[in-house]
């Protein structure tokens, strides 16, 4: 646990999908596969949460996010969200939007590696949720969709007109979320949207593996190369070289570096600490 926690403890149980932690590897898993794990607020809101919690206890090297069933997450649900929101005044839609939008924001700046483990559909909200995420497995039946155009509403929602463009370049984010069209995943895998492709029936193996990988690492270096890559996107050449030397030199301080030159003198594979 951080040393920097006050005094609230965490949350024990996530009323609203499914949490546990192994080993390093802390999993979400949506669990309303007969909705195809499609949002509510709750949800929404347990994520931000869940999100602000998870680097401060201290048992977490690396997040993977998982839907039950046979889908990612289809977004938004129709009945629960869509429907109430027709009742909502100006104040209370920012209310809900700008909550949307922290759920993204809470995973970019999140210091653990996430890794979307994708089953099925990743439509609208869950496109996001995806696209936020720092590795995109997907399974050979997988598919996503940025649906918001669909609905009447702008195809920029919750950060992904910033995202996207840097995943797949403007001209391929231009046209995914405006026409808001299916994308196989062998496409996405082609224009750099999934970080792997995998038969349907490996994904779970998959998965595994690399939240196993990123958690018996170097979980100091891996998360430092996550805050730098979120950070440098606005950055000028020379503050992005600035602030990696800074890094780097601090660095050359952890215990991890110092791991790696013993075990490389003593000729042994290094023990990492995240330290």
């Amino acid at each position: 646990m951080s040393p920097f926690r006050a005094s609230p403890g965490f949350t024990g149980k996530w009323a609203h999908f499914d949490f546990e932690v192994d080993d390093g590897v802390a999993t979400v898993t949506l669990n309303r596969p007969e909705k195809l794990n499609a949002l509510t607020f709750d949800v929404y809101a347990d994520l931000r949460d869940l999100l602000a919690e998870l680097p401060h206890r201290g048992d977490a090297k690396v997040l993977v996010i998982a839907g039950q069933g046979r889908g990612f997450c289809s977004g938004g649900d129709v009945e629960e969200i869509i429907g109430e929101l027709q009742k909502f005044e100006t104040a209370q839609l920012l209310e809900f939007t700008r909550m949307t939008g922290a759920v993204v924001k809470a995973l970019r700046e999140c210091p653990l590696p996430v890794i979307a483990s994708i089953n099925g559909i990743a439509a609208g909200a869950g496109s996001v949720i995806a696209l936020a995420s720092d590795f995109r497995l997907m399974a050979r039946s997988a598919a996503f969709a940025f649906l918001f155009t669909k609905v009447g509403l702008a195809g920029a929602d919750m950060g992904s007109a910033y995202l996207l463009p840097r995943v797949v370049g403007l001209g391929r984010a231009t046209e995914l979320l405006m026409l808001g069209d299916k994308i196989r995943a062998e496409k996405a895998e082609q224009i750099g949207l999934a970080s792997q492709v995998v038969d349907d029936e490996q994904l779970p193996a998959a998965t595994t593996e690399l939240a196993r990988r990123l958690a018996d690492g170097p979980a100091l270096a891996y998360s430092t190369t996550k805050v730098l890559l979120t950070r440098e996107l606005d950055m000028d050449l020379g503050s992005s070289i600035e602030l990696e030397a800074m890094t780097q030199a601090l660095l050359m301080t952890s215990k991890d570096h110092g791991e790696f030159y013993r075990a490389w003198t003593a000729g042994r594979s290094p023990q990492w600490t995240g330290r």
